[in-house]
C-alpha cells in the first residue's frame, strides 16, 4: 500500500460519512413529505454541499503525488472534508417528528451557522491551492468573492429572502459552470 492510499482512507472515511449524512437527510425529507413544508433554496445548499462531498473526493487523486506525507500537513488537508461533514450535519433538521418542519424557518434559523462553515471552506480551499497544490491566489478569485460574499451577508445578519434565492441559485451554477469549463481539469488518467 502506498502512502498516499493509506493517506486518502480517512479521507474518504469522512467524506463517505459526510455523503451518508445528506443522503440520509434527504430520504428522511422524502420519508416524512407529509409533515416536511421544502424551500427550494434551501434544497439547492443541499445539492450544493452534495456536489462539494463529491469534487472534493475526486480531487483528493491530485494529492497521489504528494511527497512526503507529515502529520501536520495530513491535518491541514482533513480540515476541509471535515468541515464538509458539519456543514452537510448541519443542513438537516435533527428529527421531523410531531408538526411540520418548515424548511424555510430552518434555513432562516441556521444560514449563519451554515454560512460561516462556507466562508471557512472557502478560506481552507485557498490556503490548500496555494500550499499544497502550488496554485497562484489570482487562481483562487472564485473561492475569495464566495468567502467575502458569504461574509458580508453573514456578518451583517442578512435575511432578505430575494437574496438568499439569488445566492443558492448563483452559488450552485458557479460549481455547475466550473465543472464544465474545467472539463479536461476533472479528468483521472
Amino acid at each position: 500500500m502506498s502512502s498516499f492510499e493509506y493517506i486518502t482512507v480517512l479521507i474518504s472515511i469522512v467524506l463517505g460519512l459526510g455523503i451518508t449524512q445528506i443522503l440520509t437527510g434527504i430520504a428522511d425529507l422524502i420519508k416524512k413529505s407529509h409533515k416536511v413544508i421544502l424551500y427550494w433554496p434551501h434544497i439547492l445548499w443541499i445539492l450544493f454541499v452534495l456536489l462539494l462531498h463529491i469534487q472534493e473526493w475526486w480531487l483528493m487523486y491530485e494529492l497521489k503525488n504528494f511527497h512526503p506525507w507529515r502529520l501536520p500537513s495530513f491535518l491541514f488537508i482533513m480540515l476541509y472534508p471535515i468541515n464538509l461533514y458539519v456543514m452537510a450535519k448541519l443542513l438537516f433538521p435533527k428529527k421531523i417528528k410531531g408538526k411540520e418542519v418548515d424548511l424555510k424557518i430552518f434555513y432562516f434559523k441556521n444560514y449563519r451557522k451554515i454560512f460561516v462553515l462556507l466562508i471557512l471552506s472557502a478560506f481552507i480551499s485557498v490556503l490548500y491551492n496555494i500550499f499544497i497544490l502550488n496554485l497562484k491566489i489570482e487562481d483562487q478569485l472564485l473561492q475569495i468573492l464566495l468567502g467575502v460574499g458569504i461574509s458580508i451577508i453573514t456578518i451583517r445578519n442578512i435575511s432578505a429572502e430575494w437574496l438568499h434565492k439569488l445566492i443558492a441559485v448563483v452559488v450552485l451554477m458557479m460549481l455547475l459552470i466550473s465543472i464544465v469549463v474545467e472539463w479536461n481539469v476533472w479528468l483521472i488518467e
